[in-house]
């Protein structure tokens, strides 16, 4: 679990955020920078919070995200720490191991390929 703490200039409280690891995030760029060149998406956005690390996908900047990677370590032991959400907040895939979660992202990329 990759937690992030940062102090705030007014005090000396201590703020945690998830956050994604090197490792964690070179296989969502990968897939990222392959969508990119076949066309599909466009922009990124990554969001550090205190219980989900987000990285949302765009077509274009201005609209909402067509998808949204999350890492939510909360649940570790119940539903999985990776999710795939869609443009409309369905769960499209969730589980333990990030690559196999990337993997409902895989399928659109070879279709959009054809």
């Amino acid at each position: 679990m990759n937690i992030v703490n940062m102090k705030t200039s007014k005090d000396s409280k201590i703020f945690e955020q998830v956050a994604f690891h090197r490792l964690e995030l070179a296989p969502i760029l990968t897939l990222y920078g392959r969508m990119v060149a076949a066309g599909e998406w466009r922009d990124y956005g990554i969001s550090y919070l205190r219980e989900v690390a987000i990285f949302s996908v765009f077509k274009r900047t201005a609209e909402n995200p067509l998808y949204r990677i999350e890492k939510r370590p909360k649940l570790r032991s119940k539903q999985g720490i990776y999710a795939v959400i869609g443009a409309e907040g369905q769960v499209l895939k969730r589980g333990q191991d990030l690559k196999s979660v990337l993997g409902v992202l895989e399928r659109k990329l070879i279709r959009a390929v054809d």
